[in-house]
């Protein structure tokens, strides 16, 4: 049965709600594909593209410290004191845990193990270095992308939208935000000014919180576009749009199926935000995109010309080549 996990929000905690993204807690979190692969069919790919983990120093103890349903003791998993901390700036967190605590929060997940800090740092470390570190700028892109979805969201349509559609599992009817997980033992906590944190990840299912009740608030839930997270690209476009286009501005319009800011779209391409604007601009200025302000930044989207033309084949409108739809000087 789902135990029912309660966060009552104060006045001051509903207008703090923040997003976070941690390299260390996706670490972590990957550990239960590893363990259970059959239950992450999008990561088949990344499973494939791994070295031999079994080599890696202390990696079979790093394995142990997860319990049989894959939940991870709390201090393998600290809540970010910022929105992007380093993965380094994390394990510093988890090397100063007292071994009392390691010892409580393994016992709070029912798992009997002894997990010497040291030696679990050490498998942490070599284990993010093979697995996570080489493929972590396409991790990243696909959680703040996720951030960037729920912001434009909570902007547009309010706080209580933004938070269900993060999970099938969560409810809020403000002040309470509920999250079923099943398994789990039924909690209710007043955050009382401490805040909550969201934090999008490419290895969570559904939803998760620490195990400890006395916690910081946080729900890890599972992020969007994890479907496609490991393909190798974008669907190509239209031969002849992107031979009137070029490459890089046909692919963007590929990419901007949904909103997107110039920041989302350089992070997913691996270029400057400059360079990524001065396509934007000439793509807008020709009625291929829109675009609208939300909050602090500038989100695109394909229009529905541009929608029109990556229909079909031929790319219409552009047949003189002049790169200009027709009707526009």
């Amino acid at each position: 049965m789902g135990g029912m996990i309660e966060y009552q929000l104060s006045a001051a905690d509903l207008a703090a709600v923040r997003f976070a993204v941690s390299p260390l807690n996706e670490t972590v979190l990957s550990l239960r594909v590893l363990q259970n692969p059959a239950r992450y069919p999008f990561h088949r790919r990344w499973l494939r593209q791994l070295p031999d983990l079994d080599r890696l120093p202390h990696f079979g103890l790093l394995m142990s410290s997860l319990n049989d349903r894959g939940w991870s003791p709390d201090f393998l998993s600290p809540v970010p004191r910022t929105q992007h901390p380093s993965f380094d700036e994390e394990l510093a967190l988890v090397a100063g845990t007292a071994p009392s605590q390691v010892e409580a929060d393994l016992a709070a997940i029912a798992n009997p193990v002894g997990a010497p800090l040291g030696r679990l740092l050490s498998g942490l470390r070599h284990y993010w270095a093979a697995a996570i570190e080489p493929h972590w700028q396409q991790l990243r892109a696909v959680l703040d992308a996720d951030i960037a979805y729920r912001s434009r969201v909570c902007v547009t349509h309010g706080l209580a939208t933004m938070f269900a559609g993060l999970s099938d599992r969560l409810t809020f009817e403000p002040p309470l935000v509920r999250i079923t997980i099943p398994g789990a033992l039924p909690r209710h906590v007043s955050t009382a000014g401490t805040g909550l944190t969201l934090m999008p990840s490419a290895f969570a299912l559904h939803t998760a919180v620490p195990a400890d009740p006395a916690g910081p608030p946080l729900i890890i839930y599972g992020a969007r576009g994890v479907a496609t997270l490991w393909e190798d690209g974008s669907p190509a476009p239209p031969r002849a749009l992107a031979n009137v286009l070029g490459e890089t501005r046909a692919g963007l319009l590929i990419r901007l199926a949904e909103p997107a800011s110039s920041s989302e779209l350089a992070l997913r391409l691996g270029v400057s935000v400059s360079a990524v604007n001065q396509h934007l601009r000439a793509l807008r200025d020709v009625g291929l995109l829109q675009s609208s302000r939300v909050g602090r930044s500038v989100a695109y989207r394909r229009t529905a010309l541009a929608d029109e033309m990556l229909r079909s084949d031929e790319a219409p409108g552009f047949i003189d080549g002049s790169g200009v739809p027709p009707g526009r000087p």
